[in-house]
């Protein structure tokens, strides 16, 4: 049975705004260029909510947690719209929506790793080196994780096969979020 059109439309957007701040995440954890046009968007766009989380949640290790916060109370609050839309209530399926907020989070950043490592190989092989903002904003998310995947598997003759070993983890830390969600709800 499908969803009605106005719930779709909370979760649409819901979904494109915790993208947005999951993405702002990992640009400031990959020290990604501020002054690429595309970052500054996404910081615009982040900044109002995110002040008065700053002031408040700590910084360790100098990582601006916030946008993760805001993300997994974005996340809560579209849960929440529905339910309500759907007429049910929200305190017996409290600690659903907080498993499935949590697993949306750690979902996007695995969304956004997934296809910024698929625009980063399509980028090195049509227009590498190129300085136009998306592909430089692209490089700079990507180059941290694949310096991981290098050091466990070295290239081949030129060959750099850590984007496998990225879609590899990426794939099996998916299955066992779909098992978490499945076992818990």
């Amino acid at each position: 049975m499908g969803q009605d059109p106005i719930s779709s439309i909370i979760q649409l957007f819901g979904q494109l705004y915790v993208f947005i701040v999951v993405l702002r995440f990992l640009l400031q954890l990959a020290k990604a260029d501020y002054y690429n046009p595309i970052a500054q968007a996404v910081v615009k766009v982040t900044s109002a909510p995110l002040v008065p989380l700053q002031r408040i949640i700590p910084r360790p290790a100098n990582i601006d947690l916030s946008p993760l916060v805001l993300a997994f109370l974005i996340n809560l609050a579209t849960w929440s719209l529905i339910l309500l839309l759907k007429g049910q209530g929200i305190g017996s399926n409290l600690t659903a929506m907080l498993v499935l907020s949590g697993v949306g989070v750690f979902d996007t950043i695995l969304n956004i790793y997934f296809y910024a490592v698929i625009g980063s190989v399509i980028i090195s092989w049509v227009a590498p080196g190129s300085y136009h903002p998306g592909p430089q904003l692209i490089t700079q998310l990507t180059e941290p994780v694949f310096g991981l995947a290098r050091r466990v598997i070295p290239s081949l003759g030129g060959l750099d096969l850590s984007p496998i070993l990225i879609f590899i983890t990426i794939q099996i830390a998916r299955s066992q979020l779909s098992n978490l969600t499945q076992f818990l709800l």
